[in-house]
């Protein structure tokens, strides 16, 4: 399946497009640097890879504008020489593209502002398009308007893990539920280093998830669509596939 909706919100790949505006979540540039510090030697692939998604990706939607939903860089407490290479870079890159970019605060940008300075850019706590609230997700907001009937996160990196004999595949996915008196969505994330956190085995650790089991599954996998059912049913398939 290549065309999906959610909350009549179109699903690209891993970018959501509202109107004439792509959405996307979690790009964490620099996380290559941060693992080379801990033992991990990672090549510094990840950019080029980010960018060939998003062309591909704006080649469907021919967008006129984006919002970065949080965590465009990875270390929380400093900026290394590769993030404010990178994110520079990145920027740069979309101004050529896009007329409109907008950047939302994560909890991983803590210092990104610093780096958004040298392209006169701000940070934001929130976007609205039309009756879509667009925030990061990691925490709760103060104030929400009456207007609003869909809330857009991301943050959670939610993903699914297939198995098959003793083969295991992660495939990112998108979360379609509620919170409150909202329609929720949560967007998978944009790196491409890490596949994210398996909502079927791990603790989902966004405030806006209050029960996983009542959540439908859309996982993307190189711009295919696979709509997978509600979280309850998927385990409770694995359960009679794991007691056969």
């Amino acid at each position: 399946m290549n065309s999906f909706k959610i909350y009549e919100a179109e699903v690209i790949d891993r970018a959501l497009k509202i109107n004439d505006t792509l959405i996307i979540s979690d790009i964490h540039l620099g996380y290559e640097s941060t693992l080379n510090k801990q033992g991990l030697m990672l090549p510094q692939i990840q950019f080029d890879k980010i960018i060939d998604s998003l062309e591909n990706i704006q080649k469907k939607a021919k967008a006129s504008s984006i919002i970065l939903n949080g965590d465009i860089k990875h270390n929380f407490g400093r900026i290394d020489k590769q993030e404010w290479r990178e994110v520079l870079s990145f920027i740069d890159y979309l101004q050529d593209i896009f007329i409109d970019i907008d950047i939302i605060k994560g909890n991983h940008d803590n210092f990104t502002q610093y780096i958004l300075n040298k392209r006169n850019l701000h940070l934001k706590n929130h976007m609205i398009i039309d009756n879509y609230y667009i925030t990061h997700g990691h925490e709760l907001p103060q104030e929400i308007p009456e207007n609003i009937k869909t809330i857009i996160i991301g943050h959670e990196h939610p993903c699914i893990s297939i198995c098959s004999g003793r083969r295991v595949e992660k495939i990112k996915t998108y979360l379609k539920g509620t919170w409150q008196n909202y329609n929720l969505i949560v967007i998978p994330s944009f790196t491409q280093i890490s596949y994210g956190s398996d909502i079927l085995h791990e603790k989902t650790i966004s405030p806006f998830i209050e029960d996983i089991n009542n959540f439908e599954v859309i996982a993307v996998e190189e711009g295919d669509i696979y709509p997978f059912g509600y979280v309850k049913d998927i385990i409770s398939i694995n359960h009679e596939l794991n007691n056969y």
